[in-house]
């Protein structure tokens, strides 16, 4: 059938079956996008509390490598323990197990000093 020969009936009707496939295809993009989202947040959620108990973990091992290191210090009569150390809002997530990495070899730097510090060390 030509344009000239289709009534304004058939046309609505095409426009409108045109408009409703329109309508339908639309909702299922914004299905398909609104689980795809869900699926992003949950996984979100799950990488945030694996960052937390690794965060927390992280604390306690360096809180425990903390309290050692002042068992050793308070060996020596002449220095004075400080506070506990605060976090240091500026060290780079990524990093955190060179960060762990380096505390073992200085922590044996400290007790080896204060050995040689030590009044046994005078003798």
């Amino acid at each position: 059938m030509s344009e000239e020969n289709v009534s304004p009936a058939m046309r609505y009707k095409e426009i409108v079956g045109l408009a409703r496939g329109s309508a339908e295809n639309l909702r299922a993009w914004e299905l398909a996008r609104a689980d795809e989202i869900e699926r992003r947040l949950a996984d979100a959620h799950t990488a945030v509390a694996e960052a937390v108990d690794r965060e927390e973990k992280a604390r306690e091992r360096a809180a425990r490598w903390w309290k050692m290191a002042l068992h050793n210090v308070t060996r020596l009569n002449f220095i004075e323990s400080l506070d506990d150390p605060q976090p240091v809002t500026t060290a780079r997530p990524q990093y955190l197990d060179r960060y762990l990495e380096e505390v073992k070899p200085s922590y044996q730097e400290l007790v080896q000093a204060v050995l040689a510090l030590g009044w046994r060390a005078k003798r």
